[in-house]
């Protein structure tokens, strides 16, 4: 019966197995804990940390606490706040032996996330926030450039001059070398109405081409370190926040050099838990959603059946 748990819901179990809900959570119960087993844990190498929402439009999360073991993606917490101080408190739940094996935490850069590390793991933790918030960052700023320079071309532009730019915003989205001839001088033709948004997209690019290179942790550092200051020179001024976030996190943005390290698992483990939540109308039982979310990444290798 658990094994037609997975990816399935309580109510779906219950029907085709004539047994009542109740029961069935029994089972569940018997088999699979609702807090993480410490003892048979070697080490914890990379630890991902990030939130969801449980309830659609509310303030109601739940931090994620995951990690891979023995090649496996598991949750090994799940925490209802999103403080520093909960979240240093998990951490410190955790045996010292397994502690002392941890090397990476991969985190956004939410100030209580990265506090509670620090406090927890010191120096010698390497802290690393994921490049896709960072991307999501800076685009963000452009996009905020973007919108405010298309309504001033919407004034001042003829609407045959505007229709040249059909899907132009889906162009910027791209790296110019991944598009068409066509497409490039679309672009070229709106930098020269706007030479703001010209120089706003190459210092995106230019970051993201940062990123993408082999670097090491002293070449990526000055890197970026280049490209703030020429981002700054040039007076592009859509990225003063984000610049300042540069300075603020610097030692933890420029960490991903070291390993290249992202939080994408956490990421795929969030998709998956929002899928759960979903398919069973919502969980807001923590212990509950911790059992059914180890019964899907894990069920069919614990209870020894392969998926189709």
């Amino acid at each position: 019966m658990l094994l037609e748990l997975i990816n399935s819901t309580l109510e779906d179990v219950s029907r085709k197995q004539a047994i009542g809900v109740d029961a069935l959570q029994c089972i569940l119960d018997r088999q699979i804990s609702a807090t993480i087993d410490w003892n048979p844990i070697q080490n914890l190498e990379v630890v991902g940390i990030d939130e969801i929402a449980l309830k659609t439009g509310h303030r109601d999360v739940v931090v994620v606490v995951s990690a891979y073991i023995n090649g496996m993606l598991q949750v090994i917490g799940l925490l209802s706040e999103r403080t520093k101080a909960a979240v240093k408190a998990f951490f410190n739940c955790i045996p010292n032996r397994l502690r002392r094996t941890v090397k990476v935490i991969c985190t956004d850069l939410y100030a209580g996330f990265i506090g509670a590390a620090k406090a927890v793991f010191g120096k010698r933790v390497l802290i690393c926030a994921d490049r896709f918030h960072i991307a999501r960052l800076y685009r963000d700023s452009f996009e905020t450039l973007r919108k405010r320079e298309w309504k001033r071309l919407r004034r001042t532009l003829t609407k045959s001059t505007l229709d040249q730019f059909k899907n132009v915003h889906w162009l910027l989205c791209h790296r110019r070398a991944d598009l068409t001839d066509d497409e490039r001088r679309i672009l070229n033709r709106l930098f020269v109405h706007s030479p703001q948004i010209k120089d706003a997209h190459d210092a995106c690019e230019a970051l993201t081409v940062i990123y993408e290179r082999p670097l090491s942790t002293g070449q990526g550092k000055r890197q970026i370190r280049r490209w703030m200051r020429q981002v700054s020179n040039r007076g592009i001024r859509c990225f003063d926040r984000f610049l300042g976030t540069l300075r603020t996190h610097f030692a933890e943005i420029t960490n991903y050099f070291f390993n290249r390290q992202t939080s994408g698992f956490v990421e795929g483990l969030n998709n998956q838990l929002k899928v759960l939540k979903r398919r069973c109308y919502g969980i807001t039982n923590l212990a509950h959603l911790y059992q059914r979310v180890c019964l899907d990444l894990n069920g069919y290798a614990r209870f020894g059946v392969e998926p189709i």
